[in-house]
């Protein structure tokens, strides 16, 4: 039975990919920081079936124990801060995790146990004020948040580790992706929420940023599986995840808003707050090396994507309503 150890795995992706490795069969170990409040609730379905590591990426000693007793096959790197806007008000914080924590895990298993598989969890957001549309493994970084700096910090220290000591060490570029269990502060998802609060009388309008931004969405479920298959390689590449196809923000609300019967424009109010101070406007991914290489492709259309969430989001709020409804009878 091969052994997995991810990082992150209370997040959206670590929660989906261990959901995939157990099925494939693994034994699952996921990393999670010491917390008096944990937060489990992405993986409450699992923990009967994975276990719990206490580690930090801060904390070179505890990841250099954790790798020395589990001696894992595969290190899935997926823990980060992983909202832009939250980059911005805590940089130095965002540095700390997702550039020099990237470090400390490399360096962790280049000294306990180099024979490991990594991966790396980079980003399009590295891309930023892109050079060219789309954006493939040999386009030019230019990052416009720390949340991005930090991110091509992380990834080209993972292509330094692995032609510095020989390590199989990959980065999954990976273009936005998405499920129900995206946190709330991410504009899909906010969205999705926005519109099931409108349906079912809880508010009136969805205020937003810049509807005119384009981003390649996709759902999730299929990214886990190339992140798997990158470690499955007779050779360590970086590769470049994504649908091909870029939708407007304006057009994620058209689909979400039509899937309940209304009209975006009755209910989005532009806000000038929500606008990032260096905005990235296009970011379009060109996955043909993954397609050709790994065989993949993605199996979730976007509007089935947008819909699935928006589903989901009126379900939990209905069952909450229902559960208010009880209590207070």
């Amino acid at each position: 039975m091969p052994l997995a150890l991810v990082t992150g795995i209370t997040g959206q992706d670590g929660s989906y990919l261990a959901e995939f490795l157990l099925e494939k069969g693994y034994r699952v170990v996921g990393l999670v920081r010491r917390s008096s409040n944990p937060n489990y609730s992405r993986i409450e379905h699992l923990l009967d079936r994975i276990e719990l590591v206490q580690g930090d990426l801060t904390d070179l000693p505890s990841l250099m124990t954790v790798l020395d007793t589990y001696k894992p096959d595969e290190i899935y790197n997926l823990a980060a801060q992983s909202f832009v806007p939250t980059s911005w008000e805590q940089p130095l914080l965002t540095t700390e995790v997702n550039a020099v924590g990237v470090t400390r895990l490399l360096e962790a298993m280049r000294r306990v146990h180099p024979q490991a598989r990594f991966y790396q969890a980079s980003t399009s957001e590295m891309f930023g004020q892109a050079r060219e549309v789309p954006q493939n493994e040999n386009t030019p970084f230019y990052p416009r948040s720390p949340y991005g700096v930090s991110k091509v910090y992380g990834h080209w220290i993972t292509v330094n580790y692995r032609e510095s000591f020989g390590l199989y060490a990959v980065s999954g570029i990976l273009f936005n992706h998405e499920s129900p269990r995206r946190g709330l502060h991410f504009v899909t998802r906010k969205v999705t929420h926005g519109v099931a609060r409108i349906k079912l009388g809880l508010a009136k309008e969805l205020r937003l940023g810049n509807l005119d931004a384009k981003r390649d969405w996709g759902y999730t479920g299929d990214y886990v599986r190339a992140m798997w298959l990158m470690l499955q390689q007779d050779e360590p590449e970086d590769f470049v995840i994504g649908t091909g196809e870029a939708h407007s923000v304006r057009e994620l609300c058209e689909v979400a808003f039509a899937h309940v019967g209304l009209d975006y424009r009755d209910y989005v109010v532009v806000d000038p707050k929500f606008f990032r101070p260096a905005e990235v406007n296009i970011l379009l991914a060109d996955p043909s090396k993954a397609r050709a290489k790994l065989g993949w492709q993605p199996r979730v259309s976007f509007e089935e994507l947008i819909q699935m969430m928006v589903d989901a989001d009126l379900e939990r709020l209905q069952r909450r309503l229902s559960q208010t409804k009880a209590f207070s009878g």
